[in-house]
């Protein structure tokens, strides 16, 4: 699996409790943040609110793109 480096800044006070969250489980704050970040993702895909506001963001996005494009 290919990975890319994402900067991520958190307040220091959820930076420690991430670090110590990470030690508990004996996992690397890399390992914590993408299990964190897959579970966000995952909650998405079925929230019916969030769907309806990617359908929207889509059409307008597309509708832009069909400007552009002449």
């Amino acid at each position: 699996m290919s990975t890319k480096a994402t900067t991520l800044r958190l307040p220091e006070s959820l930076s420690a409790e991430l670090k110590a969250v990470a030690r508990a489980d004996g996992v690397t704050v890399s390992d914590a943040v993408r299990e964190a970040v897959g579970k966000h993702i995952t909650e998405r895909r079925t929230d019916e609110d969030f769907q309806q506001r990617l359908r929207e963001r889509m059409e307008r996005d597309r509708e832009v793109i069909e400007r552009l494009s002449g």
